[in-house]
């Protein structure tokens, strides 16, 4: 599973997140509005409404009419900066995985301990943290494109919940029933060890 490029609202969440789990940020108190927190971090005020909305769903922070944003769990803070940490984690460990794969022939055995190991950590970090998405790019034709998510019945079909969509570098979270999937697309989703190939197989192989 390759990288993911962090949209911008999001890693605004994660530094709130950070503040609200090492203390400087209490339960109870009140997160800037959202135009402050945009001059802040240097973004419009959707990005920053879109990064309360992460904060809101994960169940950090809460919205009052009249009172703003105010901080509500710490563990939940401190539990979606362990999981952006093991991502990460992750992903480092497979780039060094490749990096010796080109420059070292030899000693075949050693690296096919390695990468049953990260084979292992992966299934073992994603039955753990069920949130992690798959990303699956589809640059290949197929019958499947220009239909929406109702008429493909996605969920159903492939067992994943399709969390978001890039399109010409346009991300959409939560995509609804009407969003189309095309070529050239890449597909953000959730669900077992057998999803990447559950997707891939809904497309190209129906």
């Amino acid at each position: 599973m390759s990288a993911i490029k962090q949209p911008r609202y999001r890693i605004i969440a994660l530094r709130i997140s950070e503040k609200i789990s090492t203390n400087q940020l209490k339960v109870g108190d009140k997160i800037h509005a959202r135009s402050t927190l945009a001059t802040t971090f240097g973004v419009s005020a959707e990005t920053a409404r879109r990064a309360i909305s992460v904060l809101v769903d994960l169940g950090i922070v809460e919205t009052h009419h009249g009172s703003g944003v105010v901080v509500i769990s710490r563990q939940k803070a401190q539990d979606f900066v362990n999981a952006e940490s093991g991502v990460n984690d992750l992903q480092n460990l497979q780039n060094a995985l490749k990096t010796q794969i080109k420059v070292q022939q030899e000693g075949l055995n050693t690296l096919s301990e390695q990468v049953q190991t990260f084979i292992e950590q992966s299934q073992h970090y994603q039955q753990h943290n069920p949130l992690t998405p798959f990303e699956l790019a589809l640059t290949e034709p197929s019958e499947q494109f220009d239909k929406s998510l109702s008429d493909l019945n996605f969920w159903h079909t492939t067992g994943t919940t399709l969390v978001g969509i890039m399109h010409d570098d346009n991300l959409t979270i939560s995509p609804g029933p009407y969003a189309k999937i095309q070529q050239g697309d890449t597909l953000y989703f959730v669900g077992n060890e057998y999803s990447v190939q559950n997707v891939h197989n809904f497309f190209y192989n129906n």
